[in-house]
Protein backbone atom coordinates (compact mmCIF):
# COMPACT_ATOMS: atom_id res chain seq x y z
CA UNK A 1 0.00 0.00 0.00
CA UNK A 2 1.17 3.49 -0.33
CA UNK A 3 2.16 5.70 2.47
CA UNK A 4 0.26 8.91 3.38
CA UNK A 5 1.89 11.11 5.65
CA UNK A 6 0.08 12.28 8.80
CA UNK A 7 0.35 15.58 8.40
CA UNK A 8 -2.62 16.60 10.85
CA UNK A 9 -1.16 14.88 14.02
CA UNK A 10 2.54 16.23 13.36
CA UNK A 11 1.32 19.52 12.93
CA UNK A 12 -1.20 19.30 15.88
CA UNK A 13 1.53 18.40 17.92
CA UNK A 14 3.66 21.05 16.78
CA UNK A 15 1.39 23.64 16.82
CA UNK A 16 -0.17 22.78 20.24
CA UNK A 17 2.27 20.74 22.22
CA UNK A 18 5.64 21.92 21.04
CA UNK A 19 4.23 25.57 20.46
CA UNK A 20 5.84 26.33 17.65
CA UNK A 21 4.83 30.05 18.04
CA UNK A 22 7.33 30.67 21.09
CA UNK A 23 10.22 28.55 18.99
CA UNK A 24 9.44 31.36 16.07
CA UNK A 25 10.10 33.97 18.57
CA UNK A 26 13.73 32.49 19.27
CA UNK A 27 16.69 34.51 17.26
CA UNK A 28 17.14 32.80 13.88
CA UNK A 29 13.95 31.23 13.50
CA UNK A 30 11.95 34.40 13.15
CA UNK A 31 10.63 33.26 9.83
CA UNK A 32 9.41 29.59 11.49
CA UNK A 33 6.21 29.63 12.45
CA UNK A 34 3.23 27.54 11.86
CA UNK A 35 2.88 28.86 8.40
CA UNK A 36 6.12 27.14 7.07
CA UNK A 37 5.89 24.98 9.56
CA UNK A 38 2.65 23.63 7.20
CA UNK A 39 4.47 25.03 4.13
CA UNK A 40 7.44 22.50 4.40
CA UNK A 41 5.40 19.38 6.06
CA UNK A 42 3.49 19.63 2.99
CA UNK A 43 6.30 19.73 0.45
CA UNK A 44 7.88 17.01 2.27
CA UNK A 45 5.07 14.72 2.13
CA UNK A 46 4.44 15.43 -1.62
CA UNK A 47 8.23 14.12 -2.02
CA UNK A 48 8.29 10.78 0.45
CA UNK A 49 5.07 9.94 -0.96
CA UNK A 50 5.74 10.14 -4.50
CA UNK A 51 9.32 9.93 -5.01
CA UNK A 52 11.19 8.08 -1.79
CA UNK A 53 8.28 5.42 -0.63
CA UNK A 54 7.79 3.79 -4.12
CA UNK A 55 11.44 2.52 -3.91
CA UNK A 56 10.78 0.59 -0.25
CA UNK A 57 9.43 -3.12 -1.56
CA UNK A 58 11.87 -2.52 -4.35
CA UNK A 59 14.97 -2.17 -1.95
CA UNK A 60 13.91 -5.12 0.23
CA UNK A 61 13.56 -7.37 -2.85
CA UNK A 62 16.42 -5.97 -4.78
CA UNK A 63 18.81 -4.64 -2.11
CA UNK A 64 22.28 -3.25 -2.53
CA UNK A 65 24.98 -5.06 -3.71
CA UNK A 66 28.75 -5.39 -4.25
CA UNK A 67 31.31 -6.46 -6.89
CA UNK A 68 34.72 -5.13 -7.50
CA UNK A 69 34.93 -2.56 -4.21
CA UNK A 70 32.04 -0.91 -5.80
CA UNK A 71 28.11 -1.36 -4.16
CA UNK A 72 25.64 -0.34 -6.50
CA UNK A 73 22.04 0.77 -4.37
CA UNK A 74 18.92 -0.24 -5.59
CA UNK A 75 17.68 1.12 -8.63
CA UNK A 76 15.70 4.11 -8.27
CA UNK A 77 18.09 5.07 -5.20
CA UNK A 78 20.49 7.23 -6.79
CA UNK A 79 17.86 9.83 -8.82
CA UNK A 80 15.62 9.67 -5.43
CA UNK A 81 18.75 11.11 -3.80
CA UNK A 82 19.15 13.41 -6.33
CA UNK A 83 15.96 14.64 -5.98
CA UNK A 84 16.53 14.49 -2.25
CA UNK A 85 19.35 16.73 -2.00
CA UNK A 86 18.29 19.28 -5.06
CA UNK A 87 16.11 20.28 -3.02
CA UNK A 88 17.14 21.35 -0.06
CA UNK A 89 16.20 18.37 2.47
CA UNK A 90 20.02 17.35 3.58
CA UNK A 91 20.18 21.01 4.97
CA UNK A 92 16.88 21.26 6.26
CA UNK A 93 18.05 22.00 9.58
CA UNK A 94 21.60 23.28 9.07
CA UNK A 95 23.33 26.73 8.91
CA UNK A 96 22.71 28.92 6.06
CA UNK A 97 26.08 29.95 6.25
CA UNK A 98 26.93 26.47 4.59
CA UNK A 99 23.98 25.99 2.43
CA UNK A 100 21.10 25.02 4.50
CA UNK A 101 18.12 26.31 5.60
CA UNK A 102 18.70 26.86 9.29
CA UNK A 103 15.05 25.17 9.99
CA UNK A 104 14.46 24.26 13.60
CA UNK A 105 14.53 20.79 15.20
CA UNK A 106 10.83 21.23 15.50
CA UNK A 107 9.72 20.65 12.12
CA UNK A 108 13.09 19.01 10.66
CA UNK A 109 11.47 15.79 13.41
CA UNK A 110 8.52 15.56 11.59
CA UNK A 111 10.30 15.82 8.09
CA UNK A 112 12.70 13.03 9.08
CA UNK A 113 9.52 10.93 9.99
CA UNK A 114 8.16 10.73 6.85
CA UNK A 115 11.80 10.24 5.42
CA UNK A 116 12.17 7.39 7.41
CA UNK A 117 8.31 6.06 6.94
CA UNK A 118 8.84 6.10 3.29
CA UNK A 119 11.90 4.17 3.22
CA UNK A 120 13.96 3.09 5.77
CA UNK A 121 17.00 1.95 4.29
CA UNK A 122 16.78 5.18 2.11
CA UNK A 123 16.66 7.23 4.99
CA UNK A 124 20.01 5.82 6.67
CA UNK A 125 22.50 7.64 4.36
CA UNK A 126 20.81 11.51 4.95
CA UNK A 127 20.69 10.32 8.47
CA UNK A 128 24.53 9.68 8.63
CA UNK A 129 25.43 12.89 6.86
CA UNK A 130 23.52 14.92 10.24
CA UNK A 131 25.86 13.43 12.31
CA UNK A 132 28.79 13.82 10.24
CA UNK A 133 27.63 17.95 9.98
CA UNK A 134 26.96 17.80 13.63
CA UNK A 135 30.94 16.84 14.49
CA UNK A 136 32.42 19.10 12.12
CA UNK A 137 30.37 22.04 12.81
CA UNK A 138 31.17 21.59 16.75
CA UNK A 139 35.23 20.76 16.96
CA UNK A 140 35.99 20.67 13.29
CA UNK A 141 38.84 23.48 12.34
CA UNK A 142 37.97 26.45 10.29
CA UNK A 143 39.75 24.55 7.28
CA UNK A 144 37.91 21.57 7.58
CA UNK A 145 35.05 23.41 7.29
CA UNK A 146 35.49 25.29 4.55
CA UNK A 147 36.21 21.32 2.63
CA UNK A 148 33.50 19.91 3.97
CA UNK A 149 30.84 21.74 5.59
CA UNK A 150 28.80 23.02 2.08
CA UNK A 151 28.90 19.65 0.13
CA UNK A 152 27.82 17.68 2.95
CA UNK A 153 24.85 20.00 4.23
CA UNK A 154 23.69 20.34 0.12
CA UNK A 155 23.90 16.54 -0.57
CA UNK A 156 26.79 16.80 -2.95
CA UNK A 157 28.44 14.51 -0.40
CA UNK A 158 27.47 12.09 2.33
CA UNK A 159 28.95 11.41 5.77
CA UNK A 160 29.65 8.08 7.76
CA UNK A 161 30.21 7.34 11.44
CA UNK A 162 33.36 4.89 11.58
CA UNK A 163 33.47 3.56 15.39
CA UNK A 164 33.34 -0.36 15.85
CA UNK A 165 35.76 -2.50 15.04
CA UNK A 166 35.42 -6.88 15.10
CA UNK A 167 36.98 -6.84 18.16
CA UNK A 168 35.33 -4.30 19.53
CA UNK A 169 32.07 -4.23 19.27
CA UNK A 170 29.95 -1.72 21.86
CA UNK A 171 33.28 -1.29 24.14
CA UNK A 172 35.40 1.47 22.18
CA UNK A 173 38.03 1.02 24.83
CA UNK A 174 39.50 -1.59 22.79
CA UNK A 175 39.73 0.08 19.42
CA UNK A 176 42.84 -0.53 17.80
CA UNK A 177 42.70 1.49 14.37
CA UNK A 178 46.05 3.40 14.70
CA UNK A 179 47.15 7.12 13.10
CA UNK A 180 50.32 8.23 12.18
CA UNK A 181 50.98 11.97 12.29
CA UNK A 182 52.58 13.39 8.76
CA UNK A 183 55.23 15.73 8.13
CA UNK A 184 52.38 17.89 6.32
CA UNK A 185 50.01 17.60 9.73
CA UNK A 186 47.90 15.12 8.02
CA UNK A 187 47.83 11.25 9.67
CA UNK A 188 48.05 8.00 7.96
CA UNK A 189 45.29 5.91 9.07
CA UNK A 190 44.90 2.02 9.14
CA UNK A 191 42.55 -0.62 10.51
CA UNK A 192 39.39 -2.22 10.14
CA UNK A 193 35.79 -1.15 10.75
CA UNK A 194 32.69 -2.72 10.50
CA UNK A 195 29.13 -2.15 10.60
CA UNK A 196 29.78 1.00 8.28
CA UNK A 197 25.88 2.47 7.29
CA UNK A 198 26.56 4.03 3.41
CA UNK A 199 30.34 3.08 4.14
CA UNK A 200 30.74 2.86 -0.08
CA UNK A 201 27.43 3.50 -2.49
CA UNK A 202 26.99 5.32 -5.77
CA UNK A 203 24.89 7.80 -4.45
CA UNK A 204 27.26 10.69 -4.06
CA UNK A 205 30.35 11.91 -5.68
CA UNK A 206 32.37 11.96 -2.72
CA UNK A 207 31.73 9.75 0.90
CA UNK A 208 33.31 11.57 4.24
CA UNK A 209 34.57 9.05 6.67
CA UNK A 210 34.64 10.45 10.42
CA UNK A 211 36.50 7.98 11.82
CA UNK A 212 37.91 6.98 15.40
CA UNK A 213 41.75 5.59 15.57
CA UNK A 214 44.64 6.53 18.03
CA UNK A 215 47.80 7.87 17.72
CA UNK A 216 51.20 6.42 18.93
CA UNK A 217 51.63 6.87 22.59
CA UNK A 218 47.85 7.37 23.53
CA UNK A 219 46.89 6.26 26.32
CA UNK A 220 45.01 3.26 26.75
CA UNK A 221 40.84 3.01 26.56
CA UNK A 222 38.78 5.58 25.75
CA UNK A 223 40.73 8.45 26.34
CA UNK A 224 43.46 7.70 23.72
CA UNK A 225 40.94 7.80 20.86
CA UNK A 226 40.89 10.56 18.07
CA UNK A 227 38.56 11.58 15.34
CA UNK A 228 39.55 12.09 11.72
CA UNK A 229 37.81 13.03 8.78
CA UNK A 230 39.23 10.31 5.80
CA UNK A 231 37.59 10.83 2.54
CA UNK A 232 36.53 8.50 0.09
CA UNK A 233 38.08 10.69 -2.55
CA UNK A 234 41.03 13.74 -1.51
CA UNK A 235 39.73 16.79 -2.11
CA UNK A 236 42.40 19.46 -4.25
CA UNK A 237 43.30 22.97 -3.18
CA UNK A 238 40.31 24.14 -5.72
CA UNK A 239 37.68 21.89 -3.97
CA UNK A 240 37.96 19.21 -6.81
CA UNK A 241 38.32 15.71 -6.29
CA UNK A 242 41.79 14.31 -6.50
CA UNK A 243 43.05 10.88 -6.31
CA UNK A 244 40.89 8.04 -4.30
CA UNK A 245 42.19 7.36 -1.29
CA UNK A 246 43.11 4.46 0.62
CA UNK A 247 39.90 3.36 2.37
CA UNK A 248 37.45 0.68 0.07
CA UNK A 249 35.20 -1.57 1.30
CA UNK A 250 35.79 -5.34 1.40
CA UNK A 251 32.37 -6.69 2.33
CA UNK A 252 28.67 -5.24 2.71
CA UNK A 253 26.56 -7.40 5.25
CA UNK A 254 23.47 -9.63 4.34
CA UNK A 255 21.08 -8.52 6.96
CA UNK A 256 17.78 -9.45 8.70
CA UNK A 257 15.75 -6.06 7.35
CA UNK A 258 16.89 -2.93 6.00
CA UNK A 259 18.35 -4.33 3.11
CA UNK A 260 18.68 -1.86 0.73
CA UNK A 261 21.18 0.17 3.03
CA UNK A 262 24.77 -0.86 2.49
CA UNK A 263 26.44 -1.68 5.64
CA UNK A 264 29.85 -2.18 4.53
CA UNK A 265 33.85 -3.24 6.24
CA UNK A 266 35.57 -0.64 5.13
CA UNK A 267 39.44 -1.58 4.93
CA UNK A 268 42.05 1.29 5.61
CA UNK A 269 45.50 1.50 5.07
CA UNK A 270 46.27 -1.75 2.64
CA UNK A 271 48.45 0.42 0.24
CA UNK A 272 50.44 2.46 2.71
CA UNK A 273 47.98 4.66 4.56
CA UNK A 274 44.49 6.51 3.66
CA UNK A 275 45.20 9.88 4.65
CA UNK A 276 42.97 11.61 7.20
CA UNK A 277 42.35 15.09 9.06
CA UNK A 278 42.51 15.47 12.77
CA UNK A 279 39.09 17.04 14.53
CA UNK A 280 40.14 18.67 16.80
CA UNK A 281 42.70 17.86 19.47
CA UNK A 282 43.99 14.48 19.75
CA UNK A 283 42.84 11.93 22.23
CA UNK A 284 39.16 13.96 22.54
CA UNK A 285 38.13 12.03 19.39
CA UNK A 286 35.31 10.11 21.60
CA UNK A 287 33.81 13.56 23.00
CA UNK A 288 33.30 14.19 19.21
CA UNK A 289 32.07 11.21 18.16
CA UNK A 290 29.64 11.54 21.20
CA UNK A 291 28.00 14.83 19.12
CA UNK A 292 27.34 12.14 15.87
CA UNK A 293 26.22 9.35 18.77
CA UNK A 294 23.29 11.89 20.25
CA UNK A 295 22.29 13.35 16.98
CA UNK A 296 22.13 9.63 15.78
CA UNK A 297 20.33 8.72 18.52
CA UNK A 298 17.30 11.19 18.13
CA UNK A 299 17.72 10.33 14.83
CA UNK A 300 16.79 6.38 15.37
CA UNK A 301 13.92 7.11 17.79
CA UNK A 302 12.55 9.02 14.89
CA UNK A 303 13.20 5.82 12.88
CA UNK A 304 10.90 3.73 15.75
CA UNK A 305 8.12 6.07 15.12
CA UNK A 306 7.91 6.31 11.24
CA UNK A 307 8.11 2.49 11.19
CA UNK A 308 5.47 2.21 13.39
CA UNK A 309 3.14 4.58 11.71
CA UNK A 310 4.13 2.69 8.16
CA UNK A 311 3.20 -0.13 10.07
CA UNK A 312 -0.08 1.00 11.34
CA UNK A 313 -1.26 2.31 8.13
CA UNK A 314 -0.65 -0.88 6.73
CA UNK A 315 -2.40 -3.05 9.02
CA UNK A 316 -5.45 -0.71 8.80
CA UNK A 317 -5.56 -0.76 5.18
CA UNK A 318 -5.77 -4.54 5.10
CA UNK A 319 -8.19 -4.44 8.30
CA UNK A 320 -10.83 -2.53 6.58
CA UNK A 321 -10.48 -5.13 3.48
CA UNK A 322 -9.81 -7.89 4.86
CA UNK A 323 -13.45 -10.20 5.58
CA UNK A 324 -13.10 -12.62 7.89
CA UNK A 325 -16.14 -13.65 10.34
CA UNK A 326 -19.18 -12.27 12.07
CA UNK A 327 -18.77 -9.30 14.46
CA UNK A 328 -19.44 -10.71 17.52
CA UNK A 329 -22.69 -8.35 18.45
CA UNK A 330 -24.35 -9.47 15.67
CA UNK A 331 -24.18 -5.99 14.11
CA UNK A 332 -23.93 -6.95 10.80
CA UNK A 333 -25.27 -10.63 9.31
CA UNK A 334 -22.97 -11.82 7.50
CA UNK A 335 -19.00 -12.24 7.52
CA UNK A 336 -17.88 -8.21 7.99
CA UNK A 337 -14.48 -6.80 7.54
CA UNK A 338 -12.27 -7.55 10.61
CA UNK A 339 -11.96 -4.43 11.61
CA UNK A 340 -15.65 -4.75 13.06
CA UNK A 341 -14.08 -7.41 15.71
CA UNK A 342 -12.92 -6.12 18.82
CA UNK A 343 -9.48 -7.44 19.17
CA UNK A 344 -8.61 -6.12 15.80
CA UNK A 345 -9.61 -2.71 16.97
CA UNK A 346 -7.71 -3.16 19.94
CA UNK A 347 -4.14 -4.34 17.91
CA UNK A 348 -4.90 -1.07 16.00
CA UNK A 349 -5.62 1.33 18.88
CA UNK A 350 -2.49 -0.25 20.68
CA UNK A 351 -0.55 0.78 17.34
CA UNK A 352 -1.63 4.18 17.05
CA UNK A 353 -1.74 4.88 20.45
CA UNK A 354 2.09 3.84 20.82
CA UNK A 355 2.86 5.82 17.35
CA UNK A 356 0.96 8.85 18.82
CA UNK A 357 2.25 9.16 21.77
CA UNK A 358 6.19 8.88 20.99
CA UNK A 359 5.26 11.34 18.31
CA UNK A 360 4.63 13.76 20.44
CA UNK A 361 7.24 13.56 23.25
CA UNK A 362 9.73 13.26 20.42
CA UNK A 363 8.40 16.53 18.99
CA UNK A 364 8.29 18.27 22.34
CA UNK A 365 11.77 16.98 22.65
CA UNK A 366 12.84 18.75 19.32
CA UNK A 367 11.35 21.90 20.29
CA UNK A 368 13.42 21.72 23.83
CA UNK A 369 16.48 20.96 21.29
CA UNK A 370 15.42 24.67 19.90
CA UNK A 371 15.51 26.38 23.15
CA UNK A 372 18.48 24.99 24.40
CA UNK A 373 20.73 26.32 21.48
CA UNK A 374 18.95 29.40 20.64
CA UNK A 375 16.38 30.93 23.18
CA UNK A 376 17.96 33.96 24.11
CA UNK A 377 17.54 33.77 27.73
CA UNK A 378 20.57 31.50 29.68
CA UNK A 379 18.57 29.77 32.20
CA UNK A 380 15.84 28.47 29.77
CA UNK A 381 18.62 27.00 27.77
CA UNK A 382 20.43 25.43 30.51
CA UNK A 383 16.91 24.13 31.90
CA UNK A 384 15.65 22.66 28.51
CA UNK A 385 19.09 21.25 27.43
CA UNK A 386 18.74 19.33 30.87
CA UNK A 387 15.16 18.28 29.97
CA UNK A 388 16.42 17.46 26.04
CA UNK A 389 19.39 15.11 27.23
CA UNK A 390 16.89 13.25 29.22
CA UNK A 391 14.56 12.71 26.88
CA UNK A 392 17.47 11.36 24.13
CA UNK A 393 17.44 8.01 25.79
CA UNK A 394 13.41 7.72 26.14
CA UNK A 395 13.19 8.78 22.15
CA UNK A 396 15.77 6.22 21.30
CA UNK A 397 14.84 3.38 23.50
CA UNK A 398 11.39 3.77 24.05
CA UNK A 399 10.78 4.65 20.51
CA UNK A 400 12.48 1.49 18.99
CA UNK A 401 11.02 -0.72 21.61
CA UNK A 402 7.45 0.71 20.81
CA UNK A 403 8.34 -0.05 17.09
CA UNK A 404 8.53 -3.87 17.70
CA UNK A 405 5.84 -4.01 19.49
CA UNK A 406 3.66 -2.09 16.66
CA UNK A 407 4.94 -3.85 13.83
CA UNK A 408 4.37 -7.09 15.17
CA UNK A 409 1.16 -6.28 16.32
CA UNK A 410 0.86 -5.23 12.53
CA UNK A 411 1.68 -8.57 11.19
CA UNK A 412 -1.23 -10.12 13.59
CA UNK A 413 -3.36 -7.82 12.27
CA UNK A 414 -2.90 -9.74 8.76
CA UNK A 415 -3.03 -13.28 10.63
CA UNK A 416 -1.47 -15.84 8.28
CA UNK A 417 -1.05 -13.34 5.26
CA UNK A 418 1.06 -11.67 7.56
CA UNK A 419 3.60 -14.42 7.56
CA UNK A 420 3.52 -14.13 3.71
CA UNK A 421 6.61 -11.73 2.58
CA UNK A 422 4.31 -10.64 -0.53
CA UNK A 423 1.95 -8.90 1.78
CA UNK A 424 4.59 -6.29 2.77
CA UNK A 425 3.69 -6.29 6.95
CA UNK A 426 7.14 -8.98 7.57
CA UNK A 427 9.76 -5.84 6.13
CA UNK A 428 8.49 -3.71 8.89
CA UNK A 429 8.94 -5.87 11.49
CA UNK A 430 12.30 -6.90 10.01
CA UNK A 431 13.33 -3.56 9.32
CA UNK A 432 12.43 -2.24 12.87
CA UNK A 433 14.66 -4.81 15.13
CA UNK A 434 17.88 -3.07 14.09
CA UNK A 435 16.45 0.08 15.75
CA UNK A 436 16.81 -1.20 19.24
CA UNK A 437 20.41 -2.31 18.48
CA UNK A 438 22.43 0.32 16.37
CA UNK A 439 23.51 3.19 17.98
CA UNK A 440 23.56 2.03 20.95
CA UNK A 441 21.34 -0.82 22.59
CA UNK A 442 18.38 -0.50 24.67
CA UNK A 443 20.72 -1.52 27.54
CA UNK A 444 22.72 1.49 26.79
CA UNK A 445 20.18 3.74 26.70
CA UNK A 446 19.04 2.77 29.88
CA UNK A 447 22.64 2.60 31.57
CA UNK A 448 23.14 6.06 30.13
CA UNK A 449 19.21 7.47 31.54
CA UNK A 450 20.55 5.55 34.67
CA UNK A 451 23.65 6.95 35.16
CA UNK A 452 24.16 10.01 33.74
CA UNK A 453 20.38 11.61 33.48
CA UNK A 454 19.61 10.48 37.41
CA UNK A 455 22.19 8.90 39.26
CA UNK A 456 24.38 11.82 38.76
CA UNK A 457 22.00 14.83 39.91
CA UNK A 458 20.36 12.87 42.28
CA UNK A 459 17.05 12.57 40.33
CA UNK A 460 17.06 16.49 40.16
CA UNK A 461 15.79 16.79 36.38
CA UNK A 462 13.35 13.39 36.43
CA UNK A 463 11.47 15.60 39.45
CA UNK A 464 11.27 18.34 37.95
CA UNK A 465 9.52 16.75 34.94
CA UNK A 466 7.63 14.91 37.22
CA UNK A 467 6.62 18.40 38.61
CA UNK A 468 5.30 19.19 35.26
CA UNK A 469 3.36 16.21 34.94
CA UNK A 470 1.49 16.76 38.17
CA UNK A 471 0.79 20.40 36.42
CA UNK A 472 -1.32 18.76 33.61
CA UNK A 473 -2.63 16.12 36.37
CA UNK A 474 -4.28 19.78 37.98
CA UNK A 475 -5.93 20.79 34.75
CA UNK A 476 -6.77 17.46 34.22
CA UNK A 477 -8.97 17.63 36.96
CA UNK A 478 -10.21 20.97 36.51
CA UNK A 479 -11.54 19.64 32.91
CA UNK A 480 -13.58 17.24 34.84
CA UNK A 481 -14.79 15.67 31.88
CA UNK A 482 -14.83 11.72 31.77
CA UNK A 483 -12.33 11.18 29.41
CA UNK A 484 -9.82 13.55 31.41
CA UNK A 485 -10.97 12.05 34.81
CA UNK A 486 -9.97 8.17 33.51
CA UNK A 487 -6.46 10.15 31.82
CA UNK A 488 -5.95 11.57 35.66
CA UNK A 489 -6.44 8.27 37.29
CA UNK A 490 -3.59 6.93 35.58
CA UNK A 491 -1.30 9.66 34.69
CA UNK A 492 -1.34 9.89 38.32
CA UNK A 493 -0.66 6.51 39.28
CA UNK A 494 2.31 6.52 36.79
CA UNK A 495 3.96 9.52 37.96
CA UNK A 496 4.05 8.29 41.43
CA UNK A 497 5.20 5.06 40.56
CA UNK A 498 7.66 6.90 38.84
CA UNK A 499 9.05 8.99 41.35
CA UNK A 500 9.39 5.59 43.52
CA UNK A 501 11.83 4.25 41.03
CA UNK A 502 13.18 7.42 40.46
CA UNK A 503 14.21 7.40 44.06
CA UNK A 504 15.41 4.18 44.28
CA UNK A 505 17.93 4.73 41.36
CA UNK A 506 19.44 7.81 42.88
CA UNK A 507 19.58 6.10 46.60
CA UNK A 508 20.75 2.78 45.21
CA UNK A 509 22.90 3.50 42.23
CA UNK A 510 26.61 3.42 44.19
CA UNK A 511 25.18 0.88 46.86
CA UNK A 512 23.73 -1.76 44.77
CA UNK A 513 24.75 -1.35 41.34
CA UNK A 514 23.35 -4.28 40.25
CA UNK A 515 20.04 -4.15 42.40
CA UNK A 516 19.54 -0.79 40.29
CA UNK A 517 20.75 -2.37 36.85
CA UNK A 518 18.84 -5.12 36.86
CA UNK A 519 15.94 -2.46 36.21
CA UNK A 520 17.60 -0.21 33.95
CA UNK A 521 15.94 -0.94 30.55
CA UNK A 522 12.68 -1.26 32.39
CA UNK A 523 13.19 2.18 34.14
CA UNK A 524 13.82 3.78 30.51
CA UNK A 525 10.47 2.08 29.18
CA UNK A 526 8.77 3.13 32.29
CA UNK A 527 10.11 6.98 32.02
CA UNK A 528 9.52 6.74 28.38
CA UNK A 529 5.76 5.45 28.95
CA UNK A 530 4.58 8.40 31.27
CA UNK A 531 6.52 11.16 28.77
CA UNK A 532 4.58 9.80 26.04
CA UNK A 533 1.39 9.55 28.00
CA UNK A 534 1.94 12.82 29.64
CA UNK A 535 1.96 14.43 25.97
CA UNK A 536 -0.79 12.48 25.26
CA UNK A 537 -2.67 13.79 28.41
CA UNK A 538 -1.80 17.24 27.38
CA UNK A 539 -3.66 16.63 23.54
CA UNK A 540 -6.80 15.73 25.44
CA UNK A 541 -6.61 18.84 26.55
CA UNK A 542 -5.88 20.78 23.71
CA UNK A 543 -8.44 18.43 22.01
CA UNK A 544 -11.40 18.88 24.38
CA UNK A 545 -11.06 22.73 24.19
CA UNK A 546 -10.98 23.15 19.95
CA UNK A 547 -13.63 20.45 20.19
CA UNK A 548 -16.44 22.76 21.73
CA UNK A 549 -15.22 25.38 19.66
CA UNK A 550 -16.36 23.13 16.81
CA UNK A 551 -13.07 22.70 15.09
CA UNK A 552 -12.25 19.43 13.46
CA UNK A 553 -13.99 17.61 15.92
CA UNK A 554 -13.70 14.20 14.46
CA UNK A 555 -10.00 14.66 14.40
CA UNK A 556 -10.25 15.78 17.94
CA UNK A 557 -12.54 13.41 19.31
CA UNK A 558 -10.08 10.66 17.58
CA UNK A 559 -7.38 12.50 19.56
CA UNK A 560 -9.33 12.21 23.01
CA UNK A 561 -10.08 8.56 22.06
CA UNK A 562 -6.35 7.76 21.77
CA UNK A 563 -5.23 9.82 25.12
CA UNK A 564 -7.87 7.53 26.83
CA UNK A 565 -7.37 4.30 25.29
CA UNK A 566 -2.99 5.11 26.29
CA UNK A 567 -3.53 5.77 29.70
CA UNK A 568 -5.94 3.02 30.36
CA UNK A 569 -4.16 0.24 28.22
CA UNK A 570 -0.12 1.21 28.51
CA UNK A 571 0.47 4.19 30.98
CA UNK A 572 -1.79 1.75 33.55
CA UNK A 573 1.40 -0.70 33.20
CA UNK A 574 4.11 1.56 34.90
CA UNK A 575 3.37 0.88 38.87
CA UNK A 576 3.33 -2.43 38.20
CA UNK A 577 6.99 -2.22 36.58
CA UNK A 578 8.00 0.69 39.53
CA UNK A 579 7.12 -2.47 41.62
CA UNK A 580 9.29 -5.59 39.78
CA UNK A 581 12.12 -2.84 39.65
CA UNK A 582 12.82 -1.87 42.97
CA UNK A 583 11.28 -5.13 44.83
CA UNK A 584 12.56 -7.86 41.97
CA UNK A 585 16.30 -7.29 41.48
CA UNK A 586 17.11 -10.55 43.51
CA UNK A 587 15.42 -12.78 41.31
CA UNK A 588 17.01 -11.15 37.87
CA UNK A 589 20.14 -12.19 39.55
CA UNK A 590 19.39 -15.34 41.69
CA UNK A 591 21.17 -18.20 39.39
CA UNK A 592 24.41 -18.45 39.12
CA UNK A 593 26.69 -18.14 36.04
CA UNK A 594 26.77 -21.80 35.43
CA UNK A 595 22.97 -22.34 35.93
CA UNK A 596 22.39 -20.61 32.36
Amino acid sequence: MSYIAPLKDMLFDIEHLARIDQVAQMPAFEDAGLETAQAVLEECAKFNEGVVAPLNVEGDRNPSSLKDGVVTTTPGFKDAFAQFASGGWQGLQHPTDFGGQGLPKTIGAACLEMLNSANLSFALCPLLSDGAIEALLTAGSDELKAVYLEKLVTGQWTGTMNLTEPQAGSDLSLVRSRAEPQPDGTYKVFGTKIFITYGEHDMAENIVHLVLARVAGAPEGVKGISLFVVPKFLVNKDGSLGARNDVHCVSIEHKLGIKASPTAVLQYGDNGGAIGYLVGEENRGLEYMFIMMNSARYSVGMQGIAVAERAYQHAVAYAKERVQSRPVDGSINASAPIIHHPDVKRMLMTMRAHTEGCRAMAIVAAAAYDAAHHHPDAAVRKQNQAFYEFMVPLVKGYSTEMSLDVTSLGVQVHGGMGFIEETGAAQYLRDAKILTIYEGTTAIQANDLVGRKTARDGGQVAKAIAAEVQKTESELAEQGSDDAKAVLKHLSAAREAFVKIVDFVAGQTKAAPNAVFAGSVPYLLAAGKLVAGWQLARSLLVAQQLAAKGQDAPFMKSKIATARFYAEHILNTVPATAQSIVEGADSVTALPVEAF
